[in-house]
């Protein structure tokens, strides 16, 4: 996989997030901190698995478990809010976008991937591990956006 579209999504997402000022989600929504503590755990979960398709280990990829509440409320607690995380966002996506460089034909190993994104993504099978990095840079890290971008309160500067 070429990192430029993955680098280029994270930019626009780390951009929303560096602005602020969001409001409070919808009832039963995740507010801005859980969103971003959502990628943050995401992206080491990717980090691992990329660094085992890079060192020829197996390796199964969830993500199913960085979505509860009681774990991103607590990823927030430990870092502070949303700045912490949001530093935290930077060098996550940095590091797991300099791995994806070094991917070459690894890109291709199977990889066991178990992932649900809301009703509009839900994969239980095994990708070349290209398409789940694919698949987060198309469909999830654009959703994420988009519901950053849901919670800045009407009237207030989008990112830019």
């Amino acid at each position: 996989m070429e990192s430029g579209r993955l680098r280029q999504v994270y930019e626009e997402v780390l951009a929303e997030v560096d602005t602020g000022g969001f409001g409070p989600p919808a009832e039963g929504d995740l507010t801005a901190e859980q969103i971003v503590a959502h990628l943050v755990a995401n992206d080491e979960l990717m980090i691992e698995a990329t660094e085992a398709v890079l060192a020829g280990s197996h390796f199964a990829y969830y993500d199913l478990q960085t979505i509860h509440r009681p774990q991103l409320d607590a990823l927030v607690a430990e870092h502070g809010g949303l700045a912490g995380l949001a530093a935290l966002l930077h060098e996550t996506s940095q590091k797991l976008c300099a791995l994806v460089e070094r991917l070459g034909p690894a890109a291709q190993t199977p990889v066991e991937t178990h992932l649900r994104e809301g009703f509009a993504l839900v994969v239980d099978e095994v990708l070349p591990w290209d398409r789940t990095l694919d698949l987060h840079a198309r469909v999830h890290l654009p959703a994420h956006l988009e519901q950053l971008r849901a919670l800045r309160p009407a009237g207030a500067a989008p990112a830019g």
